[in-house]
C-alpha cells in the first residue's frame, strides 16, 4: 500500500505541476483552455469551478494515470466560433505557442528546483564520503587514495556526501574529463589525487562504475555474530542462536561476517560445519544451506542475519543543509547538474554506447516511490524531484507528440515563415507514437526483467 500510494501521489504531483505550466501560460497568453486532465482515455471525474472566464475549463479525472494533458481551443481539432477565434491557439504568434509549449516541461524542472530548495534547507541526509579498501592494479590505487581517507571535493565543487561524490565522477565520466580529487587522510593530512576516468568502457556505466575505479565507500566491519534468525529457518533448526559468534565455515576461519555469507552462498544443498562461540564454550554444528534460485544461478540461505552495531553505522551518517540563499543556489546546481546528467546519459543510449537497460518504466519507478517513502520525507522529495527533472527532460526531447516535438514544429515554421502541413504533422505523430511506444516497451521489459532476475 506504500508502494501504492507513494507512486500515485508523485504521478499526480508531478502530471498537475506539468499540465498547469502550460495552462498558466496559455491563460495568460489569452488562450481558451477547454479541458485539464489528469491521465488519459475515459473521463471519471468532470467539474467546473470559479466564475465566469475560470468555468470555460473543464477539470478531469480519467481512467488511465499514466499523464495528463491540457486542450486548448484549436482550429485544427475542431470549429471554432467567429468570435473566439482570437483566443484559438493555433491563431496565437509562433512565438507565443513556442512558450506555451515549453512551459510544462520548464515546470517540472522549477518544480525540483523548489524541492532541492526545501531539502537543503531541512537537511539532505546522507553517509560521510570516506573510502573504504583500494583495490589493487585500479585507477584509485594508481591516483595513490588510501582507505579511510575522507574526499572533501573534486574539481574544486565540494562534496559532503558519498551521493555528490557519485554524482560527480559520473559526470565527468560522461564528458571525458580527469577528475582532481582533495582528500583528507584518517591521520589529517591533505592529499590531492588526479583519477583518470578514461579506463571506463561505456558499458561500465551500466553497473557500479565507482568499483570499476577502485573506489567504494567505508563501511564499519560487521563481525560473524548472529543478531537475528528467520522463523524456522535452516539456522533456527540447526541449533544456532542469537549472540552466537561464527570462529569457522566450511573449515575456513572467519572474521566478518561478508566471509560466511561467501562460504553459505557456494553451498547450495551440501553439507557444512560450523565452529561457534557461546557463553565463553566452543561448539561445533552441521547444518545444510537451503538451495535458492538468485539471478539465474543456485545459492545456498540459512536464514541468519547479523548483529549490527548501529553506533558504528550511525557514525557514518551526515547531513548537508544550508541557509536559504545558498540552499537555491545549490538546488539550481544539482538540477542543472541531474538535467545535464539524464541527457548525456540519453544521447549515449541513442548511440549505443550505453545499454538500453537504464530504461525505467512505471514499475521501477513505483519501486522506487515506494521504497523512498518507507525512508522518509526527505527522501521521497528527493526522489520526486529526480523524476520531475527526468520528465521535464523526457518532454524537451525532439519526439512528435512529447512537447520537444511540438516546439521543433514551430521552429521550423519561425524560420519558414509558414505552418508545417498537415501530412508533415500527422507522419510525424505516426512516427511518435511508434518511438514512444516501442520506448515504453523496452521500458517494461526491463521492470519484468528486474522483477524476474533480480
Amino acid at each position: 500500500m506504500t508502494t501504492l500510494w507513494a507512486f500515485a501521489l508523485a504521478i499526480a504531483l508531478l502530471v498537475v505541476f506539468h499540465e498547469l505550466g502550460h495552462f498558466w501560460v496559455a491563460r495568460r497568453c489569452g488562450v481558451k483552455v477547454l479541458r485539464f486532465s489528469v491521465g488519459f482515455g475515459k473521463p471519471l471525474v468532470k467539474w467546473h469551478f470559479g466564475k465566469a472566464r475560470s468555468r470555460e475549463t473543464e477539470w478531469v479525472i480519467s481512467a488511465i494515470p499514466l499523464g495528463g494533458y491540457v486542450r486548448m481551443l484549436d482550429e485544427r481539432e475542431g470549429e471554432v466560433a467567429e468570435n473566439e477565434l482570437h483566443r484559438s491557439f493555433s491563431r496565437q504568434p509562433v512565438l507565443w505557442r513556442m512558450v506555451i509549449v515549453v512551459a510544462g516541461p520548464v515546470a517540472n524542472l522549477l518544480l525540483a528546483v523548489i524541492l532541492y530548495w526545501a531539502l537543503f534547507m531541512y537537511g539532505v541526509p546522507g553517509v560521510k564520503p570516506m573510502l573504504g579498501e583500494i583495490a589493487q592494479e585500479t585507477p584509485a590505487a594508481a591516483a595513490q587514495f588510501r582507505a579511510r581517507e575522507t574526499l572533501i571535493s573534486i574539481n574544486g565543487a565540494p562534496v559532503p556526501s558519498w551521493e555528490e561524490v557519485r554524482w560527480a565522477v559520473l559526470n565527468l565520466a560522461l564528458q571525458g574529463e580527469v577528475a582532481h580529487i582533495d582528500g583528507l587522510a584518517e591521520e589529517g593530512e591533505t592529499l590531492r589525487h588526479t583519477l583518470d576516468l578514461s579506463m571506463l568502457a561505456p558499458g561500465d556505466l551500466d553497473s557500479d562504475f565507482m568499483k570499476k575505479l577502485g573506489l567504494q565507500l567505508f563501511q564499519p566491519t560487521v563481525k560473524p555474530v548472529i543478531g537475528k534468525l528467520a522463523e524456522d529457518g535452516v539456522a533456527q533448526r540447526s541449533g544456532l542462536a542469537v549472540g552466537d559468534r561464527i570462529t569457522s565455515a566450511g573449515g575456513r576461519d572467519i572474521t566478518r561476517w561478508t566471509e560466511l555469507v561467501e562460504i553459505v552462498r557456494a553451498h547450495p544443498g551440501k553439507a557444512m560445519r560450523l565452529e561457534i562461540e557461546r557463553g565463553g564454550h566452543l561448539l561445533a554444528l552441521d547444518l545444510t544451506p537451503e538451495a535458492v534460485t538468485e539471478s539465474g544461478k543456485q545459492i545456498g540461505k540459512i536464514g541468519a542475519g547479523p548483529y549490527v552495531d548501529k553506533q558504528a553505522f550511525d557514525a557514518q551518517l551526515t547531513e548537508v543543509s544550508y541557509g536559504p540563499y545558498d540552499a537555491f543556489r545549490h538546488a539550481l546546481r544539482k538540477s542543472w547538474e541531474t538535467a545535464a546528467v539524464s541527457l548525456k546519459m540519453m544521447a549515449k543510449m541513442v548511440l549505443g554506447e550505453v545499454s538500453l537497460k537504464n530504461l525505467s518504466g512505471p514499475i521501477t519507478i513505483a519501486d522506487y516511490a515506494g521504497q523512498s517513502a518507507k525512508l522518509g520525507i526527505a527522501a521521497y522529495l528527493d526522489f520526486l524531484a529526480l523524476i520531475s527533472i527526468s520528465l521535464g527532460v523526457l518532454n524537451l526531447l525532439p519526439i512528435p507528440l512529447l512537447d520537444g516535438g511540438h516546439l521543433l514544429y514551430y521552429m521550423v515554421e519561425l524560420i519558414k515563415g509558414s505552418p508545417v502541413s498537415e501530412r508533415t504533422w500527422e507522419i510525424g505523430q505516426n512516427v511518435g507514437i511508434a518511438l514512444l511506444a516501442t520506448l515504453m516497451a523496452f521500458a517494461l521489459y526491463n521492470d519484468i526483467s528486474r522483477l524476474i532476475v533480480g
